[in-house]
């Protein structure tokens, strides 16, 4: 089996902790360790998860058929208080506009990101506790 494999590159910009990244397709980010100029690099692993489930659930409410209007996440992570300071739960909170939508349509498409779906959520330690909460709207 070949693998799958992810490549980008990153460059410290001279000054304080900015760097910039970018991936396959060359569209470059800042990543910013002091916040001043762009997410951190704990920010942007809540960023990453946060579209990769996003990608997830869009994908499957369209197989479903759900009108889709809009998808929003806020994602909140806590962290150890000594180092390594890693995230120890992470809170999801979707919410959704999808007229027609049944709460369970919905709830099946998050569970399926975040049980089978979504590649950065499993590449996180298993023991980092994820949570979720839905609000569903009209």
């Amino acid at each position: 089996m070949k693998a799958n494999t992810k490549h980008v590159g990153l460059t410290w910009q001279g000054r304080e902790l900015v760097f910039s990244g970018a991936g396959a397709g060359g569209v470059p980010i800042l990543i910013d360790g002091d916040n001043a100029e762009g997410p951190g690099p704990m920010e942007s692993l809540l960023l990453a998860l946060a579209a990769c489930t996003g990608s997830d659930v869009v994908v499957v409410m369209r197989k479903q058929r759900v009108n889709l209007r809009e998808l929003r996440l806020e994602v909140t992570g806590q962290r150890r208080e000594e180092h390594p300071q890693r995230y120890v739960a992470i809170d999801l909170e979707y919410s959704v506009t999808a007229p027609g939508a049944t709460e369970e349509q919905v709830r099946h498409a998050i569970d399926l990101s975040l049980a089978k779906y979504c590649s950065v959520i499993k590449s996180l330690n298993p023991d980092i506790a994820i949570r979720y909460e839905l609000v569903l709207e009209a």
